[in-house]
């Protein structure tokens, strides 16, 4: 919700498909921040 300036009625009114939308969007956020995470130490 705070990455995507959504609130929690707007996640809950969202279509089935929209949710599926916005969950592979987060993961792929998540996942991008992660590997960025791993490359700082790395780099440390």
């Amino acid at each position: 919700m705070q990455h995507h300036k959504y609130n929690l009625a707007e996640i809950e009114g969202m279509m089935p498909w929209e949710r599926d939308v916005y969950i592979a969007l987060l993961l792929a956020h998540l996942e991008e921040e992660k590997l960025q995470q791993q490359q700082l130490k790395a780099n440390r």
